[in-house]
């Protein structure tokens, strides 16, 4: 456990010190390690980083984790919200500018997590309002609209890109619904989450593989993984817990054929995470094989250099055994909170709770 502890602070210290976080609290997409530097801020991204500095101050009490917690989720409802549209925009570096609402339910929820944590009344705001413009601005009666071009919010038309189409890996942004729902009592909220499970649950079938170039397979593993996340606060149902079942052996099987050729990172990390969660609550047996295998082929895409850019985060991916030059921070939080769930299972401490999933 001593190595798992170790790793952890590791990945810690990256977030704190790597500049992958920006003064002004927003957290930028990945590092290029071949150009030596940043891409854009990510609003996205800045929700996860909410939630996995949030976690790593739950886990070691450095007061320091907490802080950059408030000024990412600040510069979430301080600077990213747009108030007068009432959205929060993709990175703020690019022009034609887009709504996308996978991101706005990360980031809701990256805001609720702070809420929780301390109380402070403009990141629950934020959050109820980010909910309400889903529902009103993404949702028509067949579907969710993945991406709205602003100012107008007018849907783009759906593409064969998982991303750009309405599909099984909405149900964890559909997520922040439940959670709202939970939050402020709003019925709203817990019947967009019911009709987006719905949607869900008969679609996923046909989400993999999706295509027939294993590298997009790949791709949409992480994206299914996301279906399963989503299925989390409704595992006590025999339906759903089938279908959570069933989508852990599909996507195993799927990632040991592909990963020779391309293997992402938080395909892995998902992977143990869901096996974890779905053992903790008794919706899934967990396979001890599987999953000690995951948690070390997770473990080996941490990275050690004497650059503080890139020590101690985790690669994005490897294609044909050569990896590829992305410091990913979303990669690095997904690691970090199933190699620590991984270790308090083998201790026999294990509490996953849906709230603190990153």
């Amino acid at each position: 456990m001593l190595r798992t502890d170790s790793l952890i602070a590791s990945a810690g210290r990256w977030f704190l010190h790597s500049g992958i976080q920006e003064p002004n609290g927003g957290v930028a997409r990945y590092y290029r390690s071949d150009l030596a530097r940043n891409a854009p801020i990510s609003t996205e991204i800045t929700g996860y980083a909410v939630s996995v500095f949030l976690f790593l101050h739950e886990r070691s009490g450095e007061a320091e984790y907490l802080d950059r917690a408030v000024r990412a989720a600040r510069f979430l409802t301080r600077t990213a919200w747009d108030a007068p549209l009432g959205t929060f925009p993709f990175e703020q570096a690019q022009s034609g500018a887009l709504a996308y609402f996978f991101d706005c339910g990360i980031i809701a929820r990256g805001l609720l997590a702070a809420w929780r944590r301390t109380a402070e009344a403009e990141f629950r705001d934020a959050a109820v309002a980010a909910g309400r413009s889903m529902l009103a601005d993404f949702c028509s009666s067949e579907s969710i609209h993945p991406i709205l071009a602003l100012p107008d919010k007018t849907p783009l038309p759906y593409q064969p890109r998982w991303s750009a189409s309405p599909g099984c890996y909405q149900l964890k942004s559909a997520m922040a619904w439940f959670d709202l729902f939970e939050v402020t009592g709003e019925t709203d909220f817990l019947h967009a989450y019911q009709r987006a499970l719905d949607a869900a649950l008969s679609n996923e079938r046909g989400f993999l593989p999706g295509d027939a170039n294993c590298e997009k397979v790949m791709d949409r593993l992480h994206a299914y993984l996301y279906f399963l996340e989503g299925l989390m606060p409704v595992l006590d149902r025999a339906e759903c817990a089938k279908a959570f079942r069933e989508g852990l052996d599909r996507v195993a099987a799927y990632l040991r054929e592909i990963a020779p050729q391309f293997v992402r990172s938080d395909v892995y990390a998902q992977l143990l995470r869901a096996r974890l969660f779905g053992a903790s609550l008794g919706a899934a047996a967990l396979d001890s094989e599987a999953a000690a295998h995951e948690s070390g082929q997770t473990a080996a895409f941490q990275l050690d250099s004497s650059d503080m850019r890139i020590a101690g985060g985790f690669g994005f991916g490897c294609k044909t055994g050569q990896a590829l030059p992305y410091v990913n921070p979303v990669s690095t939080a997904f690691a970090v909170q199933a190699l620590a769930w991984w270790s308090e299972h083998q201790n026999h401490t294990l509490q996953a709770r849906r709230h603190d999933l990153v």
